[in-house]
């Protein structure tokens, strides 16, 4: 039976990056490939990566990361998922205490983990103990950091905005939308403190200088809130003033501006 799906989403010429863990009889790699242009498959260890037993490669013809997510899902053949960039380092302790804990609490439907940067340091501030998610704790979530239940995420017919995340015009928020839909949809969500992966410095989250940076964020907040949109980005924006630009910035952000 296999246990877990490591789904990779990546281009045409970084295919050969992705470095998955060992090989396991109970875990397979699944690689998106986004290739709107057709090109070669490249990268550092594509003759490496070609060699596993245990791969599976679907090909994209148009961009999008949350495109990708819902291909993974499509095709995962495991009892669970955590998605993945071509630069993220599993740590395979970690994904063995998350299966641990999704088959002991049948109830969750996504464990949302933590990483790490190559430093070893966590990358941003986790809580320190297990904790239920909700739309108002889930913001931050990266995808690697996620780990989901297949068959009850497609039961309940959930999957990535396509119009949010890396390649779309709103380059974020597609891991926190897909979260909060899939509260909505009735599903159980929960934070363990388990380092899943390790992740480099930068990632699209940390940007916030531009108006696009702006503007992607109230997006998330108004497919997220609705009417209400308005107001959660007024308590979240007061904490961020200062990676927003200032107050002015901070009241065009509040207004979706």
């Amino acid at each position: 039976m296999i246990k877990l799906t490591l789904g990779y989403s990546t281009l045409a010429d970084r295919v050969g990056n992705i470095k998955p863990p060992p090989e396991r009889l109970d875990w397979r790699v699944t690689v998106i490939i986004q290739n709107p242009e057709n090109m070669a498959w490249r990268g550092e260890g594509l003759a490496e990566l070609f060699t596993r037993t245990d791969l599976e490669i679907h090909e994209l013809t148009n961009l999008g990361v949350a495109k990708s997510r819902n291909q993974a899902i499509w095709h995962c053949k495991g009892e669970y998922l955590i998605f993945s960039d071509d630069d993220i380092e599993f740590n395979e302790a970690g994904l063995e205490e998350a299966v641990r804990f999704l088959d002991e609490n049948p109830e969750y439907s996504l464990l949302l983990g933590q990483a790490v940067d190559p430093a070893g340091k966590l990358r941003k501030q986790y809580p320190k103990g297990r904790e239920e998610l909700t739309k108002y704790n889930s913001a931050r979530a990266a995808t690697y950091e996620m780990v989901i239940r297949v068959e009850a995420v497609r039961q309940l017919g959930v999957w990535f905005d396509e119009r949010f995340g890396a390649g779309a015009k709103n380059y974020l928020g597609d891991e926190y939308i897909f979260i909060v839909d899939l509260l909505s949809a009735g599903a159980k969500a929960v934070f363990m403190p388990i380092t899943l992966a390790t992740h480099p410095f930068e990632s699209s989250g940390s940007r916030w200088g531009s108006k696009k940076d702006r503007m992607a964020r109230a997006s998330v907040f108004d497919r997220v809130f609705g009417s209400k949109a308005a107001m959660v980005r007024f308590g979240f924006g007061l904490r961020r003033i200062k990676e927003l630009g200032g107050p002015l910035k901070f009241l065009l952000f509040v207004f979706g501006r």
